[in-house]
């Protein structure tokens, strides 16, 4: 087994506190996932806490979808950390997580994901889902930057 880690970066012109809200509350990520799209008829469901901690979302749609669920394990001013299970269209285990560090009164987030994979998986994902993923988290980090700097 491998590990791995992939990370994109962007400066958001919005304090923190605007950033960590679209980020705490699975909700909110409708306006900015990059993921959210990609099944018009999409099944959701919400339980626990509305968001921080405990705060659980699982999703459910076509094959571009796929299946999962997350639970929000951390959230703090400075960090939201969400576990992520992914069912369909292939199983794997990650952590997923937010960094904000204030930057004058904008915020500098770095999205992270982490996990553990084979050798086979490691060799496809140095070669095709690190730059497919990567792409996803520069869509997705674009489309937090617009929501939160409208806010």
């Amino acid at each position: 087994m491998a590990d791995f880690s992939l990370s994109r970066s962007t400066r958001i012109e919005a304090p923190p506190a605007s950033v960590h809200a679209l980020l705490d509350d699975f909700r909110e990520w409708q306006k900015w996932s990059p993921w959210e799209g990609l099944d018009p008829d999409l099944s959701r469901e919400y339980t626990g806490p509305d968001h921080g901690v405990g705060s659980r979302y699982r999703w459910s749609g076509n094959k571009l979808a796929g299946e999962g669920q997350m639970e929000i394990t951390e959230s703090t001013p400075a960090s939201v950390v969400v576990d992520l299970q992914f069912l369909k269209p292939f199983k794997a285990t990650n952590v997923t997580s937010f960094s904000l560090v204030p930057s004058g009164g904008a915020t500098d987030v770095t999205w992270t994901m982490t996990g553990r994979r084979s050798a086979v998986m490691s060799l496809m994902g140095r070669l095709f889902f690190d730059k497919a993923i990567g792409g996803d988290f520069d869509k997705g980090l674009a489309a937090l930057k617009r929501e939160a700097e409208r806010a």
